[in-house]
């Protein structure tokens, strides 16, 4: 059974509340296609932590009672849970606005070929992981083959209408780092990626999101293993910017886990840090009033200044 009981050692990172709910983001089961080297989660094929249908008409029903827009899904690869369609498609019969968080290369695989057209039927909005333009890059952070994978689905996806010709069908990239480094400037790499997919490829996307490589779970035990981990965690604390902390997503957002207990962020969930108005258990979505969220405290840790270094990090990419 998971320790979910977890408290954080003591840090300096600076005391934050909550602001009003906006985005209930959903971890449907750590099973994915691919077993990516940055991977906070530690996602992969052989993984069998799955929501159940109990927890998933819950979720249905909190979206139902509350003010919450948007149903942020999140995994390993979400399209993989058995009833992943299931649940966007009332979320979206709510007028709830969707978020995939999709691998892109789940969209080729065997059994999941009407995918995309299935998410452009529902305009979901589709944040993918690209972590370069490059194949060689990417084959070596998420495996082989992935990368030509992932531009054939990127492919499909603009042949759907993804992109930003179109008004309801935004499809968004994601740019990891390779190694313990920040990532370079949003809006200058932006720019490259789009020209390097049109050019090569005739990919159109809408915005590029660049996201710092949290020193937890798989790639932790990178920096481990290479006796790098102490330096990266120095790093992110020495580029510490203030002035995203005002911007970061557990300010706005609600992280449930499969198994339906709740977390400031995604990646306080993968360490079990509890939510921070728990104060001294674990929250489930079925006993918490989500309205009185507001102001409460957030539950903080070394890992933080992570979303804090540089440009910022969140789910939507840089904060400055």
């Amino acid at each position: 059974m998971t320790d979910l009981n977890t408290r954080p050692s003591p840090t300096d990172f600076p005391a934050i509340t909550r602001d009003r709910l906006e985005i209930l983001q959903v971890n449907l089961g750590y099973l994915c296609n691919l077993s990516c080297r940055h991977c906070h989660v530690n996602a992969g094929p052989k993984r069998t932590e799955l929501m159940d249908h109990k927890t998933l008409t819950t979720i249905i029903s909190v979206l139902k009672k509350s003010h919450i827009k948007i149903l942020d899904l999140t995994g390993g690869a979400p399209e993989m849970h058995p009833q992943f369609r299931f649940l966007v498609s009332a979320a979206k019969a709510l007028g709830i606005t969707v978020i995939d968080r999709c691998n892109l290369v789940i969209l080729e695989e065997p059994g999941y070929e009407n995918l995309a057209a299935f998410l452009a039927d529902h305009a979901v909005e589709i944040t993918a992981s690209l972590p370069c333009y490059l194949e060689d890059n990417v084959n070596a952070q998420r495996g082989k083959g992935v990368f030509n994978r992932s531009i054939t689905a990127l492919q499909k996806l603009n042949a759907l209408g993804y992109g930003p010709a179109s008004n309801t069908l935004k499809l968004n990239l994601v740019y990891n780092p390779q190694g313990p480094t920040l990532p370079p400037e949003q809006s200058t790499l932006e720019n490259t990626y789009k020209k390097h997919l049109k050019e090569h490829f005739n990919i159109v996307f809408d915005q590029l999101f660049v996201v710092t490589n949290m020193p937890i779970n798989r790639f932790r035990t990178t920096l481990k293993q290479q006796n790098k981990l102490a330096d990266y965690q120095q790093l992110l604390k020495d580029h510490y910017q203030p002035d995203t902390v005002a911007s970061l997503m557990c300010k706005n957002t609600l992280s449930v886990d499969w198994q339906g207990f709740l977390y400031d962020c995604d990646f306080n969930q993968m360490l079990k840090y509890p939510l921070g108005a728990a104060q001294h258990s674990p929250c489930h979505i079925t006993d918490i009033d989500i309205h009185a969220l507001d102001q409460q405290p957030i539950t903080v840790a070394e890992h933080c200044f992570g979303c804090t270094a540089g440009q910022g990090s969140s789910c939507g990419g840089a904060l400055k």
